[in-house]
């Protein structure tokens, strides 16, 4: 059963389109018929081929088609002028069917070569089947394996890259608390009420500032003096004691 679909031309320029199943346009058509026909290509009986190609396109409902409508037209006309008579001797007469044996020994090898590529594209889809190679996944990284003296030679390594340690010198030096007790003692024999810059000089070296300090805070453990710091970081106010001051 031959299939035939046609779509109606559109209001504008569009052209007509017939798509038959079996043959692909007139010239498959008229192949075709030569070949069921077995008659010789080179020598085509024109009458009896137009008659044939006639009655094809009226079972195909083809009376429409424009480009097979230009092929009965051009093979009546081959017709026609194949009746003509023609001057016996005259020379330089062409055979009109020439042209058209061109065309159909063109599109013959044309179709040759379409087959021939068509079945070398089916035997490949048979012979590899489209198939998916899944990709394997990355295994895992190995486990670190390493010997204990591979490890201490490591750390040796980063431990002699690193920067050596800073060592400071450290100079022990003896705390004099007892004379800065004295000195805060003679101070508050003359002023009831000193200051921290009158019991340690300005110039004082650390350890001379330390046991200024120390010795405030143990004449105030023993009750012989009151310190008061109004702030922070503010001045620190001495004050004897009357109990001090007695003994």
């Amino acid at each position: 059963m031959v299939l035939v679909t046609a779509v109606e031309p559109q209001p504008t320029d569009a052209a007509f389109v017939v798509d038959i199943a079996g043959f692909n346009g007139p010239l498959d058509l008229l192949l075709a018929l030569i070949r069921d026909e077995q008659v010789d290509i080179y020598d085509i009986p024109v009458a009896r081929i137009c008659e044939q190609f006639l009655a094809r396109m009226g079972e195909l409902k083809l009376n429409e088609a424009a480009e097979y409508l230009e092929m009965a037209a051009r093979l009546i006309r081959i017709k026609a002028q194949m009746l003509l008579p023609r001057k016996e001797g005259v020379e330089g007469w062409e055979d009109p069917r020439a042209e058209l044996v061109r065309r159909l020994l063109e599109y013959q090898q044309m179709r040759e070569v379409v087959d021939v590529l068509e079945k070398l594209g089916e035997d490949r889809r048979n012979r590899f089947g489209r198939s998916f190679l899944q990709q394997a996944a990355a295994p895992p990284p190995a486990p670190l394996a390493l010997a204990l003296t591979d490890l201490l030679v490591a750390v040796d390594r980063v431990l002699r890259a690193s920067r050596k340690p800073t060592v400071h010198e450290v100079i022990p030096r003896a705390l004099d608390v007892d004379g800065a007790m004295t000195t805060v003692r003679a101070v508050l024999q003359l002023r009831a009420n000193a200051r921290w810059r009158d019991v340690v000089r300005t110039d004082a070296e650390p350890w001379e500032v330390l046991s200024g300090l120390l010795a405030l805070l143990e004449l105030a453990k023993r009750s012989e003096l009151h310190l008061t710091q109004l702030r922070p970081f503010a001045d620190v106010e001495i004050r004897r004691e009357l109990a001090g001051e007695a003994a």
